[in-house]
């Protein structure tokens, strides 16, 4: 008898669940759009010792909730950078990047609380070395300040790498050689 009850409790338990659990519609769902902000110039050329380059395909994009224009992802910078190694005699172990965003007083625009500050590293295997005349190409993801979205507010992006150069020489060996009889 206990067994057909806790059987028919469990029964009545899952009838309940799939009632109370089927989906019907459930309102309105928020509609979400990228708001791209373009940055002029789109790229430029840069230049930090004997590292150059070009920054391109930059961009700012902030995700927001259509109608009401809630911001649901703050706005980030995105763009690529291309380095190169100018110099014909070092080698250059790119270590870091750092991105500042510079107001038209010249001073730092802060980013929000609890947000990252903008960095690029060097991290894959190989990219980080580059031999004199060799290229490397690393994507930028970084947050931006919502302040720096205000109209004249932001005047330049500054970009501060860390690099290690060292001396890169090739040398020739030659070596006296004689090859003897086979037995």
């Amino acid at each position: 008898m206990l067994k057909w009850m806790g059987l028919t409790i469990l029964a009545a338990a899952v009838a309940v669940m799939a009632v109370g659990c089927s989906s019907q519609p459930s309102g309105t769902a928020a509609v979400f759009e990228d708001k791209i902000y373009t940055v002029t110039p789109a790229s430029v050329k840069v230049k930090a010792g004997i590292v150059t380059g070009e920054v391109t395909e930059m961009k700012v994009t902030e995700r927001v909730e259509k109608g009401s224009g809630r911001v649901v992802s703050p706005a980030k910078l995105t763009g690529t950078l291309k380095l190169k190694n100018s110099s014909v005699n070092q080698t250059v172990r790119l270590v870091a990047g750092k991105i500042q965003y510079i107001d038209a007083q010249g001073q730092p625009i802060k980013l929000e609380e609890a947000r990252t500050e903008p960095t690029l590293k060097f991290a894959t295997y190989g990219a980080e070395r580059l031999d004199p005349g060799q290229e490397a190409t690393q994507s930028m993801d970084v947050d931006f300040p919502a302040e720096a979205l205000k109209a004249k507010k932001l005047k330049e992006i500054r970009l501060e790498l860390a690099y290690i150069p060292s001396p890169y020489t090739e040398e020739t060996v030659n070596f006296t050689v004689s090859i003897g009889g086979g037995k």
